[in-house]
């Protein structure tokens, strides 16, 4: 842990003008307020910056909306996309003479690692995610009452193959034709990938910031999509970084002229961006996960993942959290929809990757980008623990392609029983609105909490459900 006194000498070491407090909101907006350095000093950064938390969705109301952002000072680290020099620091939210705000997600997290070291079942838990996401050349997008529309435009996208009018660095037209098929992203060398560089650069900026991802390479949606591995951690170091990860993704594309999004399907008809997410518990150093089970599991790790199962129409809620989600979560385009676990297979919700005894660890599948990461971390690991408490069986695996699995005359292919994740965000709402008390049980979430995000989300909801939808011109204004 860093003290105001090293945070200081930083400040004064890199000539530093501005320090800028930075949190994570309920739905997982990443926010800033900005001191010029002048005004900080130790008491300042032991005391926090107080702002209006009445301006925060789904936070205070107005009559009582004292805050203060208490900054986490082994966060600090110097933003490279600033113009003038300035430190960054992680916050947590809290008010005035009480402590840690119940629904500042950072304050969930932490309180998500406290239960499990009070559980028993280990002292902590590693989450390593995979956000996807696409980056263009630009977006246009409409919503008024008489036109709805969005329109993308993508150099690598299959629709450009037919455009002449592609400008060279020398101004003349050109067309060089080389970019992937629809579906035929994953691995290609440049030209075909002509995003390589950014995201080395995306690396690069990462590394500065303290987060250094893993791996980089093109992802199997054709135009532009991309995958940054992010550095893994507990609940509240992970999502710090998955925070981090994508403000620098969004940075540094702007910074190449280009944008970039983590919105789970923006493209019909091609993949979308999911957000894998790895898990595993360990103590006194060794992986609880390991044993002599199937592939390699204990029994923990097994409970674990029926934990998941079951709660996972819950949990969609949390981690797949916009209307948009359910556009991905469709068999066909790498997105498992089939509550199941197999080990080495990605038509499962759950898979258990090939690694080594010391690494053991389960994949949960289904989550995407739009997760608030600490919420998400959070109700996975609770979801995980109960299947232990519970000592939830998750059934046999299924090794084998669960996109083959077809209803037949109503009935459900006889290999598969299990159920599928939500087909809505209402759903999902819905599912957790019934389906709390593993995340309320513990003390980590409460119902206020809880009935605060169902509200947010269903805002969104019904935003959706009242807009027109081109494909419903199609397909009714004649009839």
């Amino acid at each position: 842990m860093s003290t105001p006194a090293k945070v200081l000498k930083l400040v004064r070491d890199r000539k530093i003008e501005f320090v800028d407090f930075r949190f994570t909101d309920t739905i997982g907006k990443f926010h800033h307020i900005t001191v010029p350095a002048g005004q900080v000093d130790a008491e300042f950064l032991s005391e926090g910056k107080n702002f209006d938390g009445s301006s925060i969705s789904g936070w205070r109301d107005i009559n009582d909306s004292d805050m203060i952002l208490r900054p986490d000072l082994s966060t600090a680290v110097t933003d490279p996309f600033m113009d003038d020099p300035t430190l960054a620091l992680i916050c947590t939210a809290e008010i005035p003479n009480v402590g840690p705000y119940n629904r500042c997600p950072r304050s969930i997290a932490a309180k998500a690692s406290a239960y499990l070291r009070k559980t028993g079942v280990g002292d902590s838990a590693m989450f390593g995610p995979e956000p996807e996401f696409f980056i263009f050349d630009s977006v246009l997008s409409q919503t008024d009452a008489h036109r709805m529309m969005f329109e993308i435009h993508c150099e690598e996208g299959q629709w450009a193959s037919s455009d002449p009018m592609r400008e060279s660095a020398s101004g003349m037209p050109t067309n060089l034709g080389h970019r992937p098929v629809v579906k035929g992203g994953y691995f290609p060398l440049p030209p075909v990938d002509s995003l390589h560089d950014i995201r080395g650069e995306i690396c690069k900026k990462l590394s500065a910031m303290g987060a250094a991802g893993e791996v980089h390479h093109h992802e199997v949606g054709g135009a532009g999509q991309c995958e940054v591995g992010a550095r893994g951690g507990p609940p509240v170091q992970c999502g710090d970084s998955t925070q981090i990860l994508k403000y620098v993704v969004r940075q540094t594309a702007h910074e190449f002229g280009k944008t970039a999004t983590f919105m789970p399907k923006p493209l019909f008809n091609d993949n979308g961006n999911g957000m894998h997410v790895h898990q595993s518990i360990s103590r006194g150093g060794r992986s609880v996960f390991a044993g002599k089970l199937y592939a390699g599991l204990s029994q923990e790790a097994l409970w674990y993942i029926g934990g998941i199962i079951r709660h996972a129409r819950a949990l969609n809620a949390i981690t797949n959290p916009a209307t948009n989600s359910y556009k991905r979560l469709l068999p066909g385009f790498e997105a498992p929809v089939k509550l199941a676990y197999a080990a080495r297979n990605r038509s499962a919700s759950i898979r258990i990757p090939h690694s080594g005894a010391k690494s053991r660890r389960v994949e949960t599948r289904f989550p995407d980008p739009m997760a608030n990461p600490y919420l998400c971390f959070s109700a996975l690991l609770l979801a995980g623990l109960d299947g232990i408490k519970s000592k939830i069986d998750p059934g046999k695996p299924s090794d084998f392609n669960l996109y083959h699995i077809r209803r037949a005359s109503g009935r459900q292919d006889a290999r598969h029983k299990a159920g599928e994740v939500c087909g809505t965000l209402k759903e999902a709402l819905e599912e957790l609105s019934r389906d709390r008390k593993f995340l309320t049980a513990s003390g980590v979430f409460d119902d206020d909490v809880l009935d605060a995000y169902i509200e947010l989300k269903q805002q969104e909801v019904d935003a959706f459900r009242t807009a027109p939808h081109p494909v419903e011109f199609q397909m009714y204004y004649s009839n």
